[in-house]
């Protein structure tokens, strides 16, 4: 119990020196800076703990907002945008097997623990696929998404506080029986969304829940700004425990290349963010948080605490991850038997 407690008091100060310097998102950067820095340099008896429950719950309060947000319009633009979601996404897994190679050559590491580790697919995933692959390094990929990660969550909310849009559309106090059975259905979700095998099931499943409620013509209550918070804190105490201590010491040339990589594949980001907002006429926050290279949930948290289009981001982040968990991964498997097939061949 006291790991929780450490965390959850070095995560609360965050919030409370975030506010007091009128920084964007105190309730999600505040706590994963502050303690990303007392896991690195506070050393005590007891580990740095913030259980996986904590975190899940705060994605269900997540998921269940911006499924409010999805209305019937939404999915009657979907066709418009299939096209220009499958070429973003194709160009940015050709600009990450270039961004690949770039790696390789300067750090000298295989060319498909480059290729994992350059592929902005989910963390849990990437580093899954390669525990099962002996020739791809698990540490520097694990390293390589954890920082890609914390590079966007923490540097998208400062690009895009200048650009805050105005406050949304005042929603009407809900009565507490309202929300609290919402909530209920989108914990109720879970079981089925993981049956189901929903990447991010504690977020997906629901978003899904208020999607159908929506489609009903029924408005879902919209989740108090105080659960909102809970759950930005709960997240970002989460991801401020991925940067692990043993991850410093890797190779200099790999910590600072995934440091590079992850600011090249931000700036990238953002350049295909301006073509988007042309073309989709849409706001450029909104814009930039759908083409970043971040986890889905948190794009998606960003989005709804910025007053952007959580339903559009949400909409473009989860294509994308379809697009690698379907095409990206299997090809990458079929790469990877193969660079072994040659191995053996040769041995």
């Amino acid at each position: 119990m006291l790991p929780i407690i450490k965390v959850l008091g070095s995560a609360s100060v965050g919030v409370l020196l975030f506010q007091l310097l009128h920084l964007p998102m105190p309730w999600l950067l505040g706590p994963i800076f502050s303690v990303m820095l007392a896991q690195l340099t506070i050393r005590t008896k007891t580990s740095w703990v913030w259980p996986s429950w904590l975190r899940n719950c705060g994605l269900v309060l997540l998921g269940a907002a911006i499924g409010e947000a999805f209305t019937r319009s939404i999915f009657l633009n979907i066709g418009n945008y299939l096209l220009l979601m499958l070429m973003l996404n194709i160009v940015l897994l050709l600009f990450c097997i270039l961004l690949a190679f770039v790696t390789q050559k300067l750090t000298g590491m295989s060319f498909m623990t480059a290729l994992t580790s350059s592929i902005p697919g989910g963390l849990s995933q990437s580093v899954t696929f390669a525990e099962e692959h002996k020739g791809i390094d698990l540490g520097t990929v694990t390293y390589f998404q954890v920082i890609r990660v914390l590079s966007i969550v923490s540097i998208v909310p400062f690009i895009v506080s200048g650009q805050l849009l105005p406050d949304a559309v005042h929603h009407p106090e809900e009565p507490f029986w309202k929300i609290a059975l919402y909530v209920l259905l989108a914990f109720a979700s879970v079981p089925l969304g993981k049956l189901l095998k929903l990447p991010v099931a504690y977020f997906l499943a629901p978003v899904v829940v208020g999607i159908v409620i929506n489609a009903f013509g029924v408005q879902p209550p919209a989740i108090p700004d105080s659960m909102l918070h809970a759950a930005q804190l709960s997240i970002g105490a989460y991801i401020g425990l991925m940067l692990k201590p043993d991850m410093i010491k890797l190779p200099w040339k790999v910590i600072m290349m995934g440091l590079i990589s992850a600011i090249i594949l931000l700036l990238f980001s953002y350049g295909c963010s301006i073509v988007l907002a042309q073309l989709a006429q849409v706001d450029m926050i909104t814009s930039f948080l759908s083409t970043a290279a971040g986890g889905m949930d948190q794009m998606s948290l960003i989005a709804t605490a910025m007053k952007a289009d959580p339903a559009f981001v949400t909409l473009f982040q989860l294509f994308r991850l379809l697009f690698i968990y379907f095409i990206v991964f299997p090809l990458l498997q079929w790469a990877a038997n193969k660079v072994t097939r040659k191995a053996t061949d040769l041995s």
